[in-house]
This record gives C-alpha cells, sequence and structure tokens, in this order.
C-alpha cells in the first residue's frame, strides 16, 4: 500500500544506561496504521557522531513532519542539577538547518512546561501528554494542505514568546477553555481606552485534564528489534537491562509532588489487557525477558491490574511453548491497594520485584501529599508493612523509597522514617531529600502564590543560584512561558533549575538564607544515623565526590557496570552485591541471583 509520506521520529537522548524511548514505538505504530511511513533516527548509540546522523539521514530523505520525544528535562536529582534540554536543542537546531519539514515536540519532560519548551526549541508544534492521535492529526492536517489552527491539544508556534493551545472541545464533561492569550494586548493609539488583559488561569493552559482522548488503548504497540529505522528494543535490553510495559496513562491521583497528572492526565486511559499481553508475549519472544511497568502506578485501577495479570497467567499455563514463561516483570507500585490476592497474581505472572513509593511515615507528613483527587491520604505506614511481608511471602523482592524534604520536615520526622522503614527489612531501602519543582505540581504552584513575585520562600534552591529565588503565580505572568521559564531559567536566560529542602532540616541559618546553600548536614546525618553494617541494603543521597554509590540513574557508574557485565532486571535488586559487581569480580549474590531467575 503506498504511503501518505514519512515522519521522521528523533529521540535525543543520550544519557546512559540507555532507555528505549517507548514514545516513539508508540508513536509509530498509530502513525503506520494511519497509513504513514515512520522512521526513527535513535541518537542515543550515536553520541560521538550524532551529526553526521543526521546530515546522512536528511540528504537522502525529505520527511513531512518531524518529531522529538524529550523523556527528561534533567536529572530531577536536587543534587545534581544537570539539565538534558541544551543537548535536546543542539540536536533541534541541527535538524532545522537540514530540512524544511516542521518539528513538533512531546514527551512527558516536554509536557511538564510545554509552552516554555516550544519557545525555548523554537519547535512548530508540540503536544502535552500522549501524543498518538494528536501527531496523526497533524501528519494528516499537512498531507492535505490544511491548516493546523484547529486541531485539538495541539500547541502552536506563532513567533518568539507566543505560543497557543488549541483547547480540545470538551474537557471534562465542560466546555473548552477560550485559547490561552500569548501575552497581555499592546495599548494601541486609540480615543478609547483598552481594558486590562485578563489574568491566566491553570485550566487555560490545559492543567490537570484528563488527556485520555489522546491516547491509543486498544491496539497493541509494534515492538522491533534489529530492524532499520526502529527503536533496537532487543539492543536496549542487552545494554540497559531492562525491557518497558505500559499497561495504562494518566493518575486520578493528586500527590502534591508529582507532575504525572498534569502532565499525563487526570483520568485512567486503560490499555486493552489483550492488546497489552501480546506486546508483552512479542517483547519476551525478541529476547527481552525483564520487562519494568512505565504507568505512573501499577496497582493503582488495581481491577485492570488484576484482569492483566491473569492473562498473563492463563496464556504461561496454557502454553508450554509461551515466551512469557520466561517473563520476569518488576512493577512499580504505592502502599495500597495491594491485597494478597494481587501479590499471589504478580508472583504467578512472573513478578520478580516491587518497587513502592511509600516516601513516608509520619501521617501528618502525609496528609496533603500523597492524596487522591479529592484531597484524602490514601494508605498509612502499615500498608507499607503489609506490602513489603506479602511480597517477600510470594518471593518477590522489594524497593522501598522515601523521599525527604517536604514542607514540615524536621531532624525529628526525618530520623523516625528512617528507624521504621530500615527495620522493614525491605531487599533495599532508598532515601532521597529534596524536590525538583516543575510548574505544574501543586507544591510549586503554591510556593509561586506564597512568592506572589515579590518575595523568596525559605527553601527554594538552585546550585546556579546569584540572587534570592521569587516566583511569579501565573496570574501575574505575561504568558504561560514566562510562568513556566522561571523553573528552569534565571532572569538572565541561564540554567536555574529551582529545588525545595525543608528549612526546618537540621541546617545552619545561613544554608536555609543562601539560595544556592546545600542541605549537606542533613546529608552528612543520614550517613551518620545509618550504620555501616547496614550500608549494603541502603541508597542515601549523596554530595558530590561523597561517594560512587548514589541512586541517580543518569550516568551512573554502579548502573553501567551492571551492564557491561550482562546484568538485566531493575538495578535496584543487584544493590547489595555492588561491591563485587564494581570490582568486576562478577560473582552474584544469593539476591541477585533469586532476581535473575
Amino acid at each position: 500500500m503506498e504511503h501518505k509520506g514519512i515522519i521522521t521520529l528523533i529521540n535525543p537522548n543520550q544519557i546512559y544506561p540507555p532507555i528505549a524511548p517507548y514514545a516513539l514505538d508508540v508513536l509509530t505504530t498509530a502513525l503506520e496504521a494511519a497509513g504513514f511511513e515512520t522512521h526513527v533516527l535513535d541518537l542515543t548509540f550515536h553520541v560521538a557522531d550524532w551529526k553526521a546522523t543526521l546530515r546522512e539521514y536528511f540528504q537522502a530523505g525529505r520527511p513531512l513532519l518531524v518529531g522529538v520525544t524529550c523523556r527528561n528535562t534533567d536529572t530531577v536529582y536536587a543534587f545534581e542539577q544537570r539539565p538534558f534540554i541544551d543537548g535536546y536543542k543542539a540536536v533541534i537546531d541541527e535538524v532545522r538547518g537540514l530540512t524544511a519539514a516542521p518539528v513538533i515536540a512531546g514527551g512527558v519532560g516536554f509536557s511538564t512546561m510545554p509552552f516554555a519548551l516550544v519557545d525555548y526549541f523554537n519547535v512548530d508544534f508540540g503536544v502535552k501528554g500522549p501524543g498518538e492521535k494528536i501527531i496523526c492529526d497533524l501528519a494528516q492536517a499537512l498531507v492535505e494542505g490544511r491548516s493546523a489552527d484547529h486541531i485539538p491539544g495541539l500547541l502552536i508556534n506563532h513567533g518568539p514568546g507566543q505560543v497557543t493551545r488549541v483547547p480540545p472541545p470538551v474537557l471534562n464533561g465542560r466546555t473548552a477553555a477560550a485559547p490561552v492569550p500569548v501575552a497581555a494586548p499592546v495599548p494601541v493609539a486609540a480615543p478609547v481606552p483598552v481594558a486590562a488583559p485578563v489574568p491566566l488561569s491553570y485550566g487555560a493552559v490545559g492543567h490537570y485534564e484528563s488527556r485520555a482522548w489522546q491516547a491509543e488503548t486498544e491496539r497493541s504497540y509494534t515492538r522491533r528489534s534489529g530492524e532499520p529505522y526502529k527503536i533496537d528494543n532487543l539492543r536496549y535490553y542487552r545494554e540497559g537491562g531492562l525491557g518497558s510495559i505500559l499497561t495504562k496513562n494518566g493518575c486520578v491521583y493528586k500527590c502534591t509532588q508529582c507532575v504525572e497528572p498534569d502532565a499525563k492526565g487526570t483520568q485512567f486511559a486503560r490499555r486493552g489487557v489483550a492488546a497489552v499481553v501480546d506486546e508483552m508475549e512479542s517483547l519476551t519472544a525478541q529476547g527481552i525477558y525483564d520487562l519494568h511497568t512505565t504507568d505512573s502506578e501499577f496497582n493503582l485501577s488495581i481491577s485492570h491490574s488484576k484482569s492483566l495479570l491473569r492473562e498473563i497467567i492463563r496464556r504461561r499455563e496454557g502454553d508450554l511453548a509461551s515466551p512469557l514463561r520466561h517473563l520476569r516483570l518488576w512493577v512499580y507500585c504505592q502502599p495500597a491497594p495491594f491485597d494478597e490476592e494481587f501479590a499471589d497474581l504478580l508472583a504467578a505472572a512472573g513478578c520478580a520485584g516491587v518497587n513502592v513509593g511509600a516516601d513516608h511515615v509520619r501521617p501528618e507528613m502525609l496528609d496533603g501529599w500523597k492524596v487522591t483527587g479529592k484531597g484524602t491520604r490514601y494508605y498509612d505506614f502499615s500498608d507499607t508493612v503489609r506490602l513489603v511481608e506479602l511480597s517477600h511471602r510470594y518471593g518477590m523482592l522489594t524497593m522501598v523509597e522515601a523521599l525527604f524534604g517536604m514542607p514540615g520536615e524536621n531532624l525529628s520526622t526525618m530520623r523516625e522514617c528512617v528507624d521504621r522503614m530500615m527495620a522493614l527489612d525491605a531487599t533495599v531501602t532508598g532515601f532521597s531529600l529534596g524536590l525538583r519543582l516543575f510548574p505544574y505540581m501543586d507544591l510549586a504552584i503554591s510556593l509561586a502564590e506564597q512568592c506572589d513575585g515579590v518575595r523568596t520562600v525559605p527553601g527554594l534552591q538552585s546550585n546556579n543560584a546569584t540572587r534570592p529565588i521569587v516566583l511569579k503565580p501565573l496570574r501575574k505572568c505575561s504568558s504561560p512561558i514566562e510562568y513556566e521559564r522561571q523553573f528552569m531559567f534565571d532572569e538572565s536566560g541561564d540554567f536555574r533549575l529551582v529545588c525545595y529542602f525543608s528549612p526546618d532540616l537540621p541546617e545552619a541559618p545561613g544554608t536555609v538564607g543562601s539560595p544556592d546553600g546545600i542541605w549537606r548536614a542533613s546529608v552528612d546525618f543520614l550517613w551518620d544515623h545509618i550504620p555501616k553494617s547496614e550500608y549494603y541494603r541502603v541508597m542515601l543521597p549523596t554530595i558530590s565526590g561523597s561517594s560512587e554509590n548514589d541512586n541517580n540513574y543518569a550516568d551512573n557508574p554502579f548502573l553501567t557496570s551492571l551492564n557491561r557485565q550482562g546484568y538485566t532486571g531493575a538495578f535496584w535488586a543487584h544493590w547489595r552485591d555492588r561491591e563485587a559487581i564494581m570490582s568486576g569480580a562478577g560473582a552474584l549474590g544469593e539476591l541477585a541471583v533469586e532476581a535473575a531467575r
């Protein structure tokens, strides 16, 4: 069948260990179904020659449209604060010099600040949230020579500082908001007064919308290995240790530090069970045995998750030759819901490990933080205890994570959290400190309101700050670009990633009062409070140069050692054996062997 045109999708990510750009498989599936030939240029494996790779490709072909995925804006690690978007921009600038085709950007990282990034990248279009429906609509409009001005959900670049979004026709059952104003109106010479500009609203920029309508949920995404101009999933598995699987998009919860309900949407877009398991079967048939869920959390919408696990079990037990019999599943979960039936199904489906984002033990810390869409807390620490006990009973490893530094955190709350979580005896316990702020987190919105554009708030910090960090709420900004940019750039346009650390932590006043203060005393407390004999089973935050064993993913020496030696599965499953692995001894500890079975 003759195709309508070529769509070129680019992965600019060059961080190691490599993570397959799942989104490009999703987009490729949708575009091919819509009649477009789709090429993927994956620059992850072209760190040294990415420019030559781009030049060679565009000299030979003329695509109709170029898409660029931006999975992460930075490491999201409060002590490192390393941006990635400058590298993405370098790729996009190179592309713009090689082709006249319009460029569209998207991805989860992009979706955290889409207006500012359309402007910064100087791309023609952008998508916030799932992009498979919108990119097909755009490609079809280009084929037909139609304007893109009426494609629902599309962000359109009208020039420097002027980005608008076409609102969906219906948002959560109500009439769509008016198009986002791009800037305050400029008065013209006229005898009549000019009305004051209407303040921007979060609804107008698409904050906390359902994006389920944007996602393809019934079709099984096509996952390939070893084909030219497609994602090589098997290579990613061999060099990165994990494959990925999505069972649903979006999240109905409203945790105050999380970007996903805004970036991915406030409703679950549940994928068809058969479509998901078909995809898992395809991946395992290709030799990709370790699959990690990419849902916000696998156990939210637990009835759907149980149905999916039952289908995996049915196929595993019904066909002795099924490649699903080799499946090792790794899942992200919240502490609740998680009952014994769920644990039993996970184990029977081949789950090797559960990563649980418990975050804290104190109820007053979790209140208003880990909440449903209605603002009520949905678990307590007893749920975390129960999850770990059930997981271990059914032979699954566990990684329990805590997050320190939210408002109200102090030495007492941090000490209690460490003590109670270490007592769980999870396979690995991880402690993180500090929060990277993104524009549409509830915490970020609250802090911007407290600053009100005129003052700083104790706890706002950036390693690159040269003056107090003063945020403006959206209603005081001339455009969503201005609002979003302040979380990534300073007034001069230099990178200044904004983070937050509770000012009640055990730090000197000079640290808390400095916009670039480093919460070193809090890090030292964690390292001193936990006995050295327990270091083997804990991940702790590190300050540059203090330890090579940090739990940041990007270019991590331990992770790259794992991959060089052929280890697969979630990296934390091998954490207890890291010294032997880093030394190249090649001997797996008991837990790592168990995880690889």
